[in-house]
């Protein structure tokens, strides 16, 4: 997988939502958005989260359960992006 990608979401998502404690560097495609064991996100980042990915990528969440699915990770995400976009998925 490209890694591209990955770093520039990472540092994305560190300064979309602010996460002055996050090192982007430290962020991988293994890496939970949720959780203790990932970035601990909520709700409300979802939402910012959404509007970025549109904003930025063009690319849209159309469901709830899709949005479980594209969020678990950072590389879920980007295999995302890549696929709306038209490209492999990873």
């Amino acid at each position: 997988m490209d890694d591209t990608l990955i770093q520039e979401l990472a540092r994305k998502i560190t300064d979309t939502l602010d996460l002055v404690d996050v090192d982007p560097d430290g962020i991988g495609a293994d890496t939970p958005l949720f959780g203790e064991q990932g970035l601990g996100l909520d709700s409300i980042d979802v939402l910012e989260l959404v509007v970025m990915l549109e904003q930025d990528y063009g690319v849209k969440i159309e469901s709830k359960e899709l949005g479980q699915q594209v969020m678990s990770t950072l590389g879920a995400l980007a295999a995302h992006i890549r696929a709306s976009q038209g490209g492999p998925p990873a």
